[in-house]
C-alpha cells in the first residue's frame, strides 16, 4: 500500500485583495482626444480674452463720451468750419477793443483755454469762445500764418439741449468783469424771442439762462431786459448804463409808459457821439422828470391849504377865498352886469398887483 503525501497549506490571516481594474492613464489617451481637449481650452481662453477686450472697449467708450460731454477732448478745428449762428450772443455788434490785448497774448504764449464747439452736419457750431475765435480769425487774416488757421477746440457731445448750450455760454461770461447788465438782458430777450426755446418771457429766459446767478442779480437782469425792450434801438451804448441808472430808468418808464416815446425822441434829437454823452442825456431826462414830479407833489401838498378873508366895501361885504391855482370873490353885487372890457382891466390890474407883491 502506497503512502499518501500530505501537503501543508498555510492560509493567510487576511483575505487576498480583490483584483482592481487599472485606471485610465491620461498619458495614454489617443491623439484625437488630446487635440480636442486642447482646442476646447484654447477656445475658452480666447472667449475670456475677447470678453475682457469688449469690457475695456465699453469702458473707454463711456469715458470718451464723458470727456467729450465735458469738453475735455480737444482738436484743432479749421476756422472756416466753425459757424456762430446757432446761439444768440450777448456781445454788442461793435468790435471789442480788448480783442487786441487777447491777440497779443495769443501771439506770446498761445491759447491757454480752448473754445468749445458742437459737431453739426456741415462742420462745427461755436458754443463758447466768441472773442477767442474772433482773435484767431483776425490774426490769420493779418498774418496768413497757418498756425492761426486752426484753433484748439473742446468737442461738446451732440444732442445737448439748447438750454444747456446757452447755459454753457452764459456761465462762462458771468465770470467776466466787463459783462454788463444790458448785455445779459439783451441775450435774455433774444432767447425769449427764439421759437426754438421754451421761454415765453424775459423773466423765464433769465431764470433759464442765469440760474447760477444770485436771486438779486437775476432781478436786476430782468429789470434791464424790460428797459431794453422798451427803448429798443434808441440806445447806442446800452452796455455803458450803470446798474442804478438803469433800474431808475426802468422804474420811471414802467410807471409812465407814455414817457418811452418822449425819451426815445430826446435821444434821437440829442444824437450823442459817445457813451458818456448818451448817459448825460439819460440822467437829464430823469432829473427833469424828478423836477416835474417834485412840483406836482408840492402842489398836491398845498392843495388842501387855502386863505379866506372878508372885505367890507361900500357896495357890501366881499368874501375872498384863495387856494392853489384858484381865487374866488363872492359879494352882494351883480358882477355879470359889469362891462366885459372893464372886468378884464380890473382882473389884469388885480393880477399885476399880486405879481408885484410876489416879486
Amino acid at each position: 500500500m502506497s503512502k499518501k503525501r500530505v501537503f501543508d497549506i498555510d492560509f493567510p490571516d487576511e483575505a487576498a485583495p480583490e483584483a482592481s481594474v487599472p485606471s485610465a492613464d491620461v498619458s495614454r489617451r489617443g491623439p484625437m482626444a488630446t487635440a480636442i481637449s486642447e482646442n476646447a481650452g484654447a477656445l475658452q481662453q480666447r472667449a475670456e480674452i475677447e470678453r475682457s477686450i469688449r469690457e475695456e472697449n465699453d469702458r473707454l467708450a463711456h469715458e470718451h463720451v464723458r470727456l467729450k460731454r465735458e469738453g475735455l477732448i480737444t482738436d484743432l478745428i479749421p476756422l472756416e468750419q466753425i459757424a456762430t449762428s446757432k446761439l444768440q450772443r450777448d456781445r454788442k455788434s461793435e468790435r471789442d477793443e480788448e480783442i487786441d490785448e487777447l491777440k497779443t497774448s495769443i501771439k506770446s504764449i498761445g491759447l491757454s483755454n480752448p473754445i468749445r464747439v458742437q459737431v453739426v452736419d456741415d462742420g462745427y457750431e461755436l458754443i463758447q469762445g466768441f472773442r477767442r475765435l474772433t482773435a484767431f480769425r483776425e490774426l490769420f487774416a493779418e498774418t496768413g500764418d497757418p498756425s492761426y488757421g486752426k484753433i484748439p477746440a473742446g468737442l461738446v457731445a451732440e444732442g445737448d439741449a439748447l438750454e444747456r448750450l446757452y447755459r454753457r455760454m452764459v456761465d462762462e461770461n458771468l465770470v467776466r468783469r466787463d459783462i454788463s447788465f444790458a448785455e445779459m438782458a439783451i441775450l435774455a430777450n433774444r432767447y425769449a424771442a427764439d421759437p426754438a426755446t421754451d421761454a415765453s418771457s424775459a423773466a423765464e429766459a433769465v431764470a433759464a439762462l442765469y440760474g447760477s446767478a444770485g436771486r438779486q442779480k437775476r432781478s436786476y437782469i430782468t429789470h434791464f431786459a424790460s428797459l431794453m425792450e422798451r427803448l429798443g434801438n434808441a440806445l447806442r451804448w446800452p452796455e455803458a448804463i450803470p446798474r442804478a441808472l438803469g433800474l431808475e430808468l426802468e422804474k420811471r418808464l414802467s410807471s409812465r409808459p407814455d414817457s418811452v416815446r418822449t425819451l426815445s425822441s430826446v435821444l434821437s434829437s440829442a444824437c450823442p457821439n459817445t457813451a458818456d454823452e448818451e448817459l448825460n442825456v439819460l440822467r437829464a431826462f430823469l432829473d427833469q422828470a424828478d423836477g416835474t414830479q417834485a412840483t406836482a407833489k408840492k402842489r398836491k401838498a398845498r392843495a388842501g391849504a387855502k386863505t379866506t378873508l372878508r372885505i367890507a366895501r361900500p357896495e357890501g361885504l366881499v368874501k375872498c377865498t384863495a387856494s392853489d391855482g384858484r381865487i374866488e370873490l363872492r359879494g352882494e353885487a351883480d358882477f355879470s352886469s359889469v362891462d366885459r372890457a372893464t372886468l378884464e382891466r380890473a382882473v389884469a390890474a388885480f393880477l399885476d398887483a399880486i405879481q408885484s407883491d410876489d416879486d
